[in-house]
This record gives C-alpha cells, structure tokens and sequence, in this order.
C-alpha cells in the first residue's frame, strides 16, 4: 500500500500544526548549531591546522557526547505520549527520570573523552594537530553535565509545544558565546589571546548558562513537575524501560555520527587540508540538517500525542505531512549547494588549498540533502511510535555495511581521495533512507500503542 492514500494524505489543519510547531523547533535546532558554526569560522581565520584541531575536537566530543542525547531522547515518546493520554504522573516521572539519567550518563561520557590523545594518536591523526584537538576536548569536558540537563529540558519543553523559552535561551546563549569566542580567541577586551582554547572555554561556559536559563524561564511550565519528587521515580524496573527505549537511539547516534566520525578521521591520513575541508562542508550540511531535524523532533512529539489519545489517523496523516516537509526544504538545500560551492566555501576559509577541496566537496554534500532529510524525519516519526531498535538496525546496514566499505574502496584502493570518502557517505545515506520509509510504511498496517514505563500508577 502505498504511504500516500486518500486516508493518508494530510489536511491542511495537519500542515499547519506540524508547521506552527517545526518553525520553533527549527530555529532552535539552528541556534543550536550556529554555536558551533561561529566556533569554525573564528577559528577558521587563524590556520588550517586550527579549523582541523577543532574539527577533530568537536567530531570527539559529539562522538561521545551524541550517544548520551540519544539515550535522553528516550523522553521522546515517553513524554508526548503522558500528555497525549492526559497521563501528568507519566509527564512528572519522565522529567525527574530524564534529570537522573542525565546525571549518571554524563559520568561514563566524560570519561570516554579523557582518552582523546592517546585514541586521535592510534588512529593515525596527523601529528601537530593531535595535542591542539586533545587541549580543545579537555576544556569542553566540562560541559558534558549541563549539556545532558538542557536536553532534557528542551525535549520536555518541546512535548508541551512551549518554545519560547528554548528560542529566547538559545539566541542569548549564541550572542554570548560568538562575544566570547571574539574575546578569548583573539585577545579582545583585555583578555590574552588563547586561539583555539578560548573557543573551547567559550562553548563550556555558554553551555552551563543555557542549561541555567532554560531551567529559569522554564520554569512556569516545568516548576509543577520539578516541586515534588514522583511516586516511585526511582523504580529500577520503569529506568530499564526508559534505557531499552534510549539505548537503541543513542546507539543510533553514535552509529551514523561515527560514519561521518570515521570519514573524518580518514581524511586525517590524507592530511590537514582534507580534515579542513571536510570540516568546511559537513559544518554547512549540518547546518541546512538542522531544519528537518526540526521537523523531525516536531513529528515525533505530534505522533506521540496522537498515539497517547488513540488517534490512528492523525499518526498517518502527520507521517506524509512530515516526510513531504523535510524532503522539500532539503530539495531546495541541494539546489544551493551544488549550485554555489564557491561562494559558500569562501564564508569559512581563504586558504586556497582548503578553498579548492571544499569546492569540489559541496557538490557531494548537495547529492544526499534528501535522502538525509528523508532518514531524520522518519526516525522522528519511528522515536514518537516508540519505535527506537529499527533505526538502529538500519543505521549499522546502511552506514556501515553498505557505505563505508564504499567509501574505503573509492578513497583508497580507487585513489579518489576525499572526494570517494563522501561518495561513499551519498551510498550509505541513500540506504538508510530507503530502509527507514519503508519501516514506517509497514507501520501503517499496526495498531499503534502507547509506550508503557510503570505499570502500577499511584495517583499523583
């Protein structure tokens, strides 16, 4: 049956709601990553070797640092779903639950990231931007805490469709960091120069106060969950739950991170220039990933309430409003990319060597902007079914039996270098996508249930 039927197609009242949703979340979820787009391009006028310390800095600490939101996205369906079902004891559980896990999983990741040195040494990483990348992971070590608790915060923000707080906190965060970055980068305003570090101490203290004021404006809306602590919050059995339905997302982040964390540390062997390229376009293809990933955070929280209320219909409905939306804009992203390498290229670096493999790059990235709008939107729909194994499946099909092979084989044995290193990221981008429609097409044909945690539920 196909995924677009009368009974599927979405009404205009769908549109509308995805849309007044999606556009918050999208500017959010671009806020968020402006942070790190600021970073590279201030950084990215000091030298190539620092654009490619920072690129294997941030490609570490979100190698790690990825897999901790995935298990916290597990709020997801939890969440969405309570208020769906007018469930506010599920809604309190969830927050408090999401705030624990937060603090426990941060402990784990921060560890993981003390090893930077010695793993960027045994993967072969060039030898002068080791110790830069190690020194810019250290000083973001930090940040690993309230980084976890602003997820959380935003994730159950978001479920309540209360945004305002979230966008108000990130553009003040951003005009925050981008003065830091100005001041501790370049030695402005009396503080000494600290070049690539000052742009690592610049996101850790942007990071602490993000999670700081999203919990004070919050607060109105997350102050009668936070008061008192839940019934039978700490039940070891509903946090298992909660870990069988975060594991698999976290695992899925890391999964398809780690595709674009293995290219990069490829390019590595090829040498500084490629790692400075490389940084160059995925930092501008993550940047237009941010709009369906919007969408996608908005599908899931849509789908979660239609599932919490019983609404079958609105679950199809939303799902064909969703996919149209992200695959859309990112149609629109590709035209741009493959159209202007150059003059994009040119907003991050000078250096004529970075400058030419960037250019040749853009294209690539422009090929998969659907296909990577197609895969986030469906996994936002699957995680708001409570749907989290699949995606993970299909990531290790995908990425990495499928399209890093290709990309190994292109870039190394053929000898296209980082141009067959990307082709290879276009294959498994095109998998994933493919075998995630068709997850959800076959979701047409189930009853929809809701997402159990605790099957005693004391009154509140």
């Amino acid at each position: 049956m196909p995924l677009m039927t009368h009974h599927n197609r979405p009404t205009r009242a769908d549109l509308a709601a995805l849309l007044r949703l999606a556009g918050p979340l999208v500017l959010i979820q671009v806020g968020t990553m402006l942070m790190g787009v600021v970073d590279t391009m201030m950084v990215g006028r000091l030298s190539p070797a620092a654009l490619a310390a920072a690129a294997l800095g941030n490609l570490y600490f979100f190698a790690f640092g990825m897999f901790g939101v995935g298990v916290l996205f597990a709020l997801d369906p939890i969440v969405a779903q309570g208020l769906g079902a007018r469930d506010e004891l599920a809604v309190r559980r969830g927050l408090q639950r999401g705030l624990v896990l937060a603090t426990f999983v941060a402990v784990p990741v921060s560890l993981a990231l003390l090893t930077v040195q010695p793993v960027l040494r045994l993967v072969g990483q060039p030898a002068e931007i080791v110790p830069a990348a190690a020194g810019y992971v250290y000083r973001t070590l930090p940040s690993v805490w309230p980084f976890f608790v602003f997820v959380v915060l935003r994730q159950t923000l978001q479920a309540h469709h209360r945004t305002g707080a979230i966008i108000f906190t990130i553009v003040v965060s951003n005009l925050l960091n981008a003065g830091l970055n100005y001041a501790w980068i370049y030695g402005e305003f009396g503080f000494p120069a600290l070049g690539l570090l000052g742009s690592a101490w610049a996101t850790t203290v942007s990071r602490w106060f993000m999670a700081a004021m999203l919990l004070v404006l919050g607060w109105p809306h997350l102050g009668h969950y936070l008061r008192r602590v839940a019934p039978n919050m700490l039940d070891a059995a509903a946090f298992g739950r909660m870990l069988r339905i975060g594991l698999p997302i976290g695992a899925q982040f890391v999964l398809e991170s780690g595709a674009f964390a293995v290219v990069a540390l490829l390019m590595g062997w090829l040498g500084v220039t490629q790692v400075a390229a490389h940084q160059v376009v995925l930092n501008l293809a993550s940047l237009t990933f941010m709009v369906p990933l919007g969408v996608a955070s908005a599908a899931s929280v849509i789908v979660g309430h239609a599932v919490g209320r019983g609404d079958a219909g609105g679950v199809r409905r939303s799902t064909v409003a969703a996919l149209a939306v992200g695959a859309g804009f990112m149609a629109l992203m590709a035209v741009l990319l493959i159209g202007a390498p150059e003059l994009l290229s040119r907003a991050y670096t000078s250096d004529p060597g970075v400058l030419a493999l960037a250019v040749m790059l853009m294209p690539i990235a422009g090929v998969f902007q659907v296909f990577d709008g197609l895969q986030v939107v469906a996994i936002g729909l699957l995680r708001g079914l409570g749907d989290t194994r699949m995606p993970m499946i299909v990531n290790i099909v995908g990425f990495w039996c499928i399209g890093m092979p290709v990309s190994l084989t292109l870039g190394f044995v053929l000898g296209y270098g980082a141009v067959g290193l990307w082709w290879g990221l276009v294959v498994g981008l095109v998998m994933v996508a493919t075998f995630l429609i068709v997850r959800v097409r076959q979701h047409e044909h189930r009853d929809f249930a809701r997402v159990v945690i605790d099957n005693h539920r004391p009154s509140a």
